[in-house]
């Protein structure tokens, strides 16, 4: 189990007011809601450097789809999508 660290950040007068602000509104601490966004954003990037090196990966071994293919293919579902329309 990892201990909770502390950490200084600085923000903007205005970021401020509007975490009190959004802090009054949900009846959550500015810090609780400070820690939910860096660990949402923390998770974010994580998973954005993952497809990125899984998309790298992919290239490096020739796991790629050739433009015209992926493109014919989506012409042909947005057609059979149109169709199921009229």
């Amino acid at each position: 189990m990892s201990a909770d660290k502390i950490m200084t950040i600085h923000v903007s007068a205005e970021v401020e007011a509007k975490l009190l602000r959004l802090a009054e509104r949900t009846s959550r601490s500015k810090e609780h809601l400070a820690t939910e966004a860096v660990s949402a954003f923390v998770e974010q990037e994580q998973r954005t450097i993952d497809n990125i090196e899984k998309g790298l990966r992919d290239v490096a071994t020739g796991h790629v789809v050739d433009h015209d293919a992926a493109m014919a293919e989506l012409h042909d579902v947005i057609d059979a999508a149109e169709a199921r329309r009229s």
